[in-house]
């Protein structure tokens, strides 16, 4: 049970896997001001930059858990470094059947809503570790502009265009699905820029070390066609956001 390797090879340098900024993460943080002490759960937690970084900041405590064993590490290393390896824990295994054995303050999905089969899944899974005025953190894409066809979805690394909203439109789903919507930090194209184009470095580096890698044809190919790709798709009509629900 793992990411496929291309994944983490894309990622490597990443510490947020999606396109949040270390800023925008801490002006989240700071806009919802957890108590010391508050309890999180973070699902498809990837390297824990939400978790510990939170704990270092906020005092908050928790466990990350993620399918990923190259995430994991990333995220129990990172809680050395910032020294907060008293208060939170990483566990590899699959986020979509993990529920807390305790309640939290904050239950997170930040950025990997497969893990339940898209947003009212996701929710409904959050929900069952959630407090009673608890809050749940949902990252999600949406449309910032509508794709006029199949190639341009496909090209957002998107199935079908209605699997994504407009942001209006989410924010409406969020209240059909029994919650207020709080709080919300947004990426901006900056952002996706530097989620996007650290993957093209990351990329070449290791086609620079692995040239006989039974992956480098793949990874070749795609590096050759990113970063038009984003400048024509990803950047124009896809946005991201971190949501913040609380039960009605």
């Amino acid at each position: 049970m793992d990411l496929p390797r291309s994944f983490t090879i894309r990622e490597s340098s990443h510490r947020l896997c999606n396109p949040f900024t270390s800023e925008k993460l801490a002006i989240l943080g700071h806009a919802i001001s957890p108590s010391p002490g508050t309890r999180m759960l973070d699902l498809a937690c990837g390297k824990g930059e939400l978790l510990c970084t939170w704990a270092r900041d906020h005092g908050v405590t928790g466990t990350g858990v993620d399918i990923s064993t190259v995430f994991i590490d990333a995220a129990r290393a990172r809680a050395v470094e910032l020294g907060v390896v008293d208060r939170v824990g990483f566990v590899h295994g699959d986020a979509s059947g993990h529920v807390a054995d305790d309640p939290v303050g904050i239950a997170a999905c930040v950025g990997a809503t497969w893990i339940g089969s898209g947003v009212p899944g996701t929710v409904d899974l959050l929900r069952r570790s959630l407090a009673p005025g608890g809050m749940m953190l949902i990252g999600e894409p949406y449309w910032r502009r509508e794709p006029l066809d199949q190639a341009t979805v496909k090209a957002c690394h998107v199935a079908r265009k209605d699997d994504l909203l407009p942001l209006p439109e989410l924010l409406e789903q969020f209240g059909d699905l029994g919650c207020d919507v709080v709080e919300m930090v947004l990426a901006d194209q900056d952002s996706w820029d530097r989620y996007a184009a650290a993957q093209w470095l990351n990329t070449r580096r290791w086609l620079d070390t692995n040239p006989d890698d039974e992956l480098a044809d793949q990874m070749r190919t795609e590096l050759a066609a990113a970063p038009a790709q984003h400048a024509r798709y990803q950047r124009e009509y896809l946005g991201w956001g971190v949501f913040v629900l609380m039960n009605r």
